[in-house]
Parts: structure tokens; C-alpha cells; sequence
């Protein structure tokens, strides 16, 4: 340890370290914000080129809500005759599991 530096404690290091953090996270969300607006700024943009060049504005508005639905995935569905091969497959397993484990145990 060097003379004149004090070794600081581990909790002082936390505190900064997640006032470091905070910073970050702060300068992030900053970052978020700014490209929502320049994003909206662009999109207005688009749809006033759009509506000179003759195009309707609803064209727009279906871009703008693709990237929400596209984010979601469609549940899928098994049919019941699915399910049953699956639950058939599974019951032949654990009997073989069980007849091979039967001597061991017991």
C-alpha cells in the first residue's frame, strides 16, 4: 500500500460503482429518448414525402405497427391426436425406465 493512499472500503466502492452505474443507465435512457424522436421525426417526414409523391398515409401507419406485431410470436397449437402419441411415448419410457430400475432399488 502506497503512503498517502488511503485503501478505500469495498462498500465505498460499491457506492460508487453504482453511482457509476446510474450515470450510465442515465446517459442511456438519454439516448433511448433522442432516437424515439428522431425516429418519429423520420416517420413524419416520410408520410409528408408519401402524401406529395401521391401515396396515402395509411401505408404509414401499417409500417408503424408491423415491428409491434411482427415482436410477437404466434402460439402454436397441438392437435389432440399430438398430444396423445407424445403422452403414449412418454408412458412406454418411464416402463422401461422402471422395469430396467426395478432390481436395483428396494
Amino acid at each position: 500500500m502506497a503512503k498517502g493512499h488511503p485503501r478505500g472500503s469495498a462498500e465505498r466502492a460499491l457506492i460508487r460503482s453504482a453511482e457509476l452505474m446510474g450515470w450510465a443507465l442515465g446517459g442511456i435512457e438519454r439516448e433511448i429518448v433522442e432516437t424515439r424522436n428522431r425516429l418519429a421525426a423520420l416517420t413524419a417526414q416520410a408520410a409528408k414525402l408519401r402524401k406529395q409523391a401521391g401515396r396515402k398515409t395509411a401505408t404509414a401507419a401499417a409500417t408503424t405497427a408491423a415491428p409491434k406485431t411482427a415482436s410477437r410470436r404466434r402460439k402454436r397449437r397441438m392437435s389432440a391426436e399430438g398430444r396423445k402419441r407424445i403422452a403414449e411415448a412418454a408412458k412406454r419410457r418411464w416402463a422401461a425406465w422402471r422395469a430396467d430400475n426395478k432390481g436395483g432399488k428396494s
